[in-house]
């Protein structure tokens, strides 16, 4: 998304959310609410209701890669019973609902590749070419996703 041509980002689009943009803000926004679920932040539903959308493509790129550093350090520090260790959601009207860490986890590892997916179909509308997405974790696979895996310190 960093070589989209001026005007891509934003472009009106056929998807849940309606842009690149739009749909790229609301992962890093429901990511900071799970996120704050499973520190027990205290922050509540408010992580999302108080999100700022990024306009800036890149800054909204390295404000996802932080995020992202975040998650991977706090699943690196849980243990195999934390994952059945339950915390509190802000489910504002219907309630602060205790949910099991590992289902949290699963939740938005599922939310985020479903919405990552439909910005990997918007890209094929611009000037940037969609990225091979099949090939990721399989040692077989390092040779396609060596960059990557380096890059984020896998």
């Amino acid at each position: 998304v960093l070589f989209l041509e001026p005007g891509e980002f934003e472009a009106a689009r056929t998807s849940f959310f309606p842009s690149i943009k739009e749909t790229l803000n609301h992962i890093l926004a429901v990511d900071h609410l799970y996120l704050d679920f499973l520190t027990e932040g205290g922050v509540g539903a408010a992580a999302y209701d108080d999100f700022v959308p990024f306009d800036n493509v890149a800054d909204l790129v390295v404000a996802q890669i932080t995020f992202d550093r975040k998650l991977i350090a706090f699943c690196d520090a849980l243990s195999e019973a934390d994952l059945d260790r339950r915390v509190i959601t802000d489910r504002r009207e219907d309630g602060m609902i205790p949910e099991r860490i590992g289902d949290i986890l699963a939740h938005v590892f599922l939310h985020d590749i479903h919405h990552r997916g439909q910005v990997h179909a918007m890209l094929s509308g611009t000037s940037v070419p969609p990225p091979q997405l099949d090939e990721f974790l399989l040692d077989y696979d390092i040779k396609l996703r060596k960059d990557e895996v380096e890059r984020l310190g896998l």
